[in-house]
């Protein structure tokens, strides 16, 4: 399979920063069984990111819910269409302190999607499907939609939060 994203136009590079190295790659096809490929690649890269369980879980319902659209929406069910996943660490300073996170970037060549047809279902609506907006934006601190020549573009930003609690420490407080 070649790479969907090495394709794209010079201006999506640079501000994608696709010839940096990322943590993870994964090129795979439209088919649903391979979601579970994504969310078991996903877990431990969370983990050594040091996201907590709760937010290792949340990113990776955001991921398996984007991914799943594209497969659903972009390529109509079609099981054989290139979808990529790219993962890389983030930094950023926060109160002085650094904040490590996780930049993911899917990459469809799907139809452009129209964002203003896009819209997430009322909650109280009680009815199957409809919330992946709703998953993705409750779970992920950015989520940026734009295409670039032939490509869709997702990027999905997340970044992990320090403990509020003293737990790790083994010191005394104190008293």
């Amino acid at each position: 399979m070649n790479p969907i994203a090495a394709k794209q136009p010079r201006v999506m590079k640079k501000s994608s920063k696709l010839s940096r190295d990322f943590l993870l790659k994964l090129e795979l096809r439209s088919h649903p069984t391979l979601l579970c490929v994504v969310r078991g690649a996903l877990e431990p890269l969370m983990e050594s990111l040091g996201f907590s369980d709760e937010h290792n879980r949340a990113i990776i319902r955001a991921v398996d819910e984007a991914v799943s659209n594209i497969m659903r929406h972009a390529y109509h069910g079609r099981p054989d269409q290139p979808i990529e996943v790219y993962c890389n660490r983030l930094e950023r300073r926060a109160n002085g302190e650094p904040e490590m996170g996780v930049e993911i970037l899917l990459f469809d060549c799907g139809p452009a999607v129209d964002t203003t047809k896009i819209q997430p279902r009322p909650l109280e609506e009680i009815r199957p499907g409809g919330l992946g907006l709703h998953i993705i934006r409750g779970s992920m601190d950015t989520g940026e939609y734009n295409r670039a020549g032939r490509l869709n573009r997702l990027r999905l930003v997340k970044f992990a939060r320090p403990s509020q609690g003293d737990c790790g420490s083994s010191e005394e407080k104190p008293s």
